[in-house]
């Protein structure tokens, strides 16, 4: 749920509801674990798909990298089309081509770029939500305090759905589109991108209309900080004006005011004087391109580097996903005491700390698992190092029984 921003002024557009509902009863906070159990066993398996799975992506990954790079050939900077290199994967670094300049006739906008995005804003009422509970005899409430502000939003906010309608209405559509045209051919040298590397272009930049001629505008258009805005008071806008903005990435044409043309570094594979993906024989495929440039060397070390941090996040991930599931199918113990202060605190503490406990060792037993059959010594001390916090809770069980 949404908490509201900080509002200027005294007067708040605000209002407040409160809801009541019965305690619920011991049986029914029993059915309610009961279903958080079901979903943290869902959850347990799912962290052991994620882990287990990622450990073998990233493994296949890192061998089509150095496949990859033990096969490239390098272009050098004079690019020719030389046909030798058919099926081959190619590595080149120069600057994007296209054959025309991408325009939006109804604002007159024109850039030699591979993508122009149009971007509509349309000014809004949005409604911000902040519950809070309490008890009072003996039932439970919900105190929620809608809060209502007009602000620039580039999606449609349904008024209907606000708990106060009437005098917080917002138009059904926008008068403009958000649209991005993307140039119909990209070249780098004499060789054209497939989709899958003009994707890769995302570099957008905020068009300036600074230099912008006022007599080309619409008499229904004003411009103010970036913005064509369908209104002659940008400054005090009302609810229902619309604002828009452009963005253009990959600049492809000569110098001009917005810079150079972009240079680029790509790895895929030469077909004719297309530029393709490549499959490896690990089974990944390499389609790779960078907004700078790089030499073949550096390209593939940062891949590797994604390669590893995605690794990583995907750990942790699962871990988190693993964490959870603990908890909820360990909630049922929680529930059985919670009607004792002193000893649902105490519980509430080591089931965390066993929950904690038991993702982080079966999480490291589900990495060595993925790993077992690619490096079974490293699989071998990631097993050791799960059962460390097996053997430091025997270790403390005799001290305990001495006392």
């Amino acid at each position: 749920m949404a908490s509201p921003p900080t509002f200027s002024g005294q007067d708040l557009d605000q209002h407040k509801r409160v809801s009541t509902k019965s305690s619920p009863g011991f049986l029914e906070r029993l059915s309610e674990t009961a279903g958080g159990t079901v979903l943290g066993i869902g959850l347990f398996f799912l962290s052991i798909y994620v882990l287990f799975t990622n450990e073998g992506r990233a493994l296949q990954t890192a061998s089509s990298l150095d496949e990859g790079l033990s096969q490239v050939v390098s272009l050098g900077p004079f690019l020719s089309l030389d046909l030798q290199n058919n099926n081959r994967l190619v590595h080149l670094s120069a600057q994007l081509r296209t054959a025309q300049a991408l325009h939006d006739p109804n604002y007159r906008v024109v850039v030699q770029a591979v993508k122009l995005k149009r971007q509509v804003e349309m000014y809004q009422w949005v409604e911000y939500r902040e519950s809070k509970d309490y008890q009072e005899g003996g039932e439970t409430k919900t105190e929620t305090t809608y809060t209502y502000n007009t602000e620039w939003k580039s999606e449609l906010v349904n008024s209907r759905n606000f708990d106060k309608e009437i005098g917080h209405q917002n138009p059904s559509a926008m008068a403009v589109e958000s649209v991005t045209v993307v140039a119909p051919e990209v070249r780098v040298g004499p060789f054209i991108l497939s989709k899958g590397l003009v994707d890769q272009i995302n570099n957008f930049q905020t068009l300036s209309l600074r230099d912008f001629s006022a007599f080309n505008l619409d008499p229904f258009l004003s411009v103010y900080d970036d913005y064509f805005y369908h209104t002659q008071n940008p400054r005090r806008p009302e609810v229902g004006d619309v604002r828009v903005r452009f963005s253009f990435a990959g600049l492809s044409g000569e110098t001009s005011q917005l810079g150079q043309a972009q240079t680029v570094s790509i790895v895929a594979m030469q077909r004719g004087e297309q530029l393709v993906p490549f499959k490896t024989k690990s089974g990944d495929i390499l389609e790779i391109l960078y907004l700078e440039e790089l030499s073949p060397e550096e390209v593939f070390a940062r891949e590797h580097q994604h390669n590893t941090m995605k690794t990583w996040g995907l750990r942790a991930a699962g871990w988190t996903l693993m964490f959870l599931s603990m908890q909820l199918t360990m909630r049922i113990i929680y529930t059985l005491v919670d009607w004792v202060p002193i000893l649902r605190e105490l519980v509430s503490v080591g089931l965390k700390i066993f929950a904690l406990c038991v993702s982080s060792s079966l999480s490291l037993l589900v990495i060595a698992a993925g790993w077992l059959f690619y490096r079974p010594l490293l699989a071998a001390a990631l097993g050791a190092l799960a059962l460390v916090p097996v053997f430091l809770a025997r270790s403390g069980l005799p001290a305990k029984k001495n006392e």
